[in-house]
């Protein structure tokens, strides 16, 4: 009896077994014969896996500092050059984001809006800049400054994050660490964005941000860094509202604007934190 039921068991243990690796293989050969929009999606949902797996400590952690400053009276403000500032730009003035979150904006490198484009490139390279912006902007010591930077070896974010700590503010720093491995610095310091900042969070993002290759098409292409910053600026905000909600302070959540009550309710949030908002003036 006993022989006979280890044999089914070692029977259906192995039968588990070779389904597992059947459906392995299967999942590959369906992989490589989807196309480049599936591949890109593929590429993204596996980067935010390894982003959850692999940096929920740090992005709780910044959730902490955010709530730390909230509830000691200080201020939160987000940067991002060229495309690093979509991320930034969407945290900002957000429907289920928080109220007091500000973008610290730098002329010229906000977005792609320039002309020529490549003036927003050499603008992320020209020394002082950050300095003269944090320096004629509202933040102070007490305050928490996220830096975006994909790469991270430029002197715009380099220098707006070591500024930034020596006025006192912490320090809160997106970007990819396998840049720091890969390229040398572009700046005086010869050091990297994650060099200057109290808490880092890793994107994962491979050099070159391009996700895919194909016969025919030249080069790698599908760039994959705005999904997973964009979806780690959100998961960070979402760390502070609960540490926040946890301690019995309520976090000054913003509504749609498309939903009854939606205005009425954000005004009343903006008016009770009106010192904290700089985009209202």
């Amino acid at each position: 009896m006993t022989g006979t039921m280890g044999g089914a068991a070692d029977e259906t243990a192995g039968g588990t077994v070779d389904r597992a690796v059947s459906g392995t293989a299967d999942r590959a050969a369906d992989r490589a014969a989807c196309g480049p929009a599936e591949r890109f999606i593929d590429a993204a949902v596996g980067l935010l896996e390894r982003v959850r797996e692999e940096e929920t400590g740090s992005i709780s952690a910044a959730g902490t500092l955010i709530a730390d400053a909230f509830t000691g009276g200080g201020r939160i403000f987000a940067f991002g050059a060229g495309h690093s500032s979509l991320p930034a730009q969407d945290v900002v003035y957000r429907a289920g984001g928080l109220a007091v979150l500000n973008l610290l904006p730098v002329p010229g490198a906000v977005g792609v809006d320039v002309v020529p484009a490549t003036l927003g490139s050499a603008l992320e390279r020209v020394e002082g800049l950050a300095s003269a912006v944090l320096e004629t902007s509202p933040a102070r010591a007490g305050d928490v400054l996220v830096v975006i930077s994909l790469s991270g070896r430029n002197a715009l974010p380099v220098e707006m994050a070591s500024r930034a700590r020596e006025l006192g503010l912490k320090v809160i720093g997106v970007t990819s660490v396998a840049y720091a491995s890969a390229t040398s610095p572009r700046n005086p310091s010869g050091t990297f964005l994650k060099d200057h900042c109290d808490i880092v969070v890793d994107s994962k993002i491979a050099v070159g941000d391009a996700e895919l290759t194909m016969e025919g098409a030249g080069a790698p292409f599908a760039p994959a860094s705005t999904v997973v910053t964009g979806a780690i600026m959100q998961a960070v905000v979402a760390s502070a509202v609960g540490t926040l909600a946890a301690r019995g302070v309520t976090p000054p959540l913003l509504r749609s604007g498309n939903v009854d009550g939606g205005h009425e309710w954000n005004a009343r949030v903006m008016a009770e934190h009106a010192d904290r908002i700089f985009h209202l003036r």
